[in-house]
């Protein structure tokens, strides 16, 4: 039973913020399942306590799109949606999260405990989640296409998320609650159709960067194929401040020079100096997990990676590799900042948006929404 103190005092904290003209987001009694954790300085692993998560405002809008018509009929489509969170004294940079399976790997820990979208609105970070055209929440297209369930793609979910490498045989110390069947259930199905071939990371990548104009200045954290996307939108928008990509599989070269490859599913996609050039403004850190030596085709990715961020540094860039391991942090998969130790992953975020000085205090609410 939850005592009557405790009760009216976590009352007088929410009604003190909605006095304020504030949102309340991530309330929750003390002593029920959810609470969530107090407001914290951009480098702490604060404990989880009950207080609530105060925001200025939120909301959601669509971004980019194109209209098809046919005579006085129309149909809206192609664009993106992203869904938005403003904290009180929001820093002046956003957070852009973009996602390789739903928005819910952003949303919770594989447990059911913060994630990062509440772990950096509580270090005054304004988060904002995106659906790509033809993706999740966005998926009104302006083509037609069709879905195929995949009977086993639980299984490769498994594999190719680092879980371990058959399915049902767990990795030593994987930072997953193994024992625990309603969180694979829970992973297992976060993810949407997506279509992963260049001509749609393009569409997609056309939509966001609309959405980051609107927003102002950004960085794009990213996970997977969130991060090739990420490469192509930084060279739309100067808005694009900065690249945070987990475990990255696609990425973009100077024609003529990197790998001479095929293009797949993931690129690679061969762009003029001038627009390579663009990546060299800002910082990009790539961020890989535990056992990519036991994934052939994450060690591949991986190898990749190394010669994408030589060749951003030999022209003056700023990119850079941090392997989870060599940072003291064993175990994570390819969703690092889902795992149950994603506060001391977000703690590197956190220290990479500081020594690039992307994470300036106050004047920052953003215009979404306006």
């Amino acid at each position: 039973m939850i005592g009557t103190s405790l009760v009216v005092g976590w009352r007088r904290r929410l009604l003190a913020a909605l006095a304020c003209g504030a949102v309340v987001a991530g309330a929750s009694l003390p002593g029920l399942s959810g609470s969530v954790a107090a407001s914290e300085p951009a480098g702490s692993q604060a404990p989880v306590s009950d207080a609530p998560i105060v925001l200025l405002r939120q909301g959601a809008f669509a971004a980019g799109g194109t209209v098809l018509r046919k005579g006085d009929a129309t149909l809206s489509c192609d664009h993106g949606y992203v869904e938005y969170q403003i904290p009180q004294n929001p820093r002046s940079v956003s957070l852009f999260m973009w996602h390789s399976s739903s928005a819910a790997v952003w949303q919770n820990r594989w447990d059911g405990g913060e994630g990062y979208q509440s772990i950096f609105l509580r270090r005054g970070f304004p988060v904002y989640l995106w659906d790509g055209p033809r993706v999740g929440r966005a998926n009104w297209g302006c083509e037609e296409y069709d879905y195929k369930p995949w009977v086993g793609r639980d299984q490769g979910n498994f594999i190719a998320w680092r879980f371990g490498a058959r399915a049902g045989e767990w990795f030593d110390g994987v930072q997953f609650p193994k024992d625990d069947p309603k969180a694979l259930e829970q992973a297992m199905r976060a993810r949407y159709a997506e279509f992963d071939v260049v001509r749609n990371a393009q569409l997609e990548t056309d939509a966001a960067a609309v959405a980051v104009d609107r927003i102002g200045p950004t960085v794009l954290v990213t996970n997977s194929a969130g991060g090739f996307r990420a490469l192509l939108t930084a060279m739309k928008s100067g808005n694009v401040k900065g690249i945070v990509a987990y475990e990255n599989p696609g990425y973009v070269f100077p024609k003529g020079q990197g790998p001479q490859l095929k293009e797949g599913v993931f690129g690679p996609v061969y762009v003029s100096d001038e627009e390579f050039d663009r990546l060299t403004r800002i910082p990009i850190q790539f961020v890989w997990g535990d056992n990519i030596d036991k994934s052939e085709s994450w060690t591949q990715f991986r190898d990749l990676c190394k010669q994408f961020v030589a060749l951003v540094n030999a022209r003056g860039g700023h990119a850079e590799i941090l392997n989870l391991p060599d940072a003291g942090l064993h175990g994570n998969t390819h969703i690092p900042f889902a795992d149950l130790n994603n506060h001391a992953v977000a703690d590197l975020l956190s220290a990479f948006l500081a020594r690039n000085k992307l994470d300036p205090a106050g004047a920052g609410e953003g215009k979404a929404g306006r």
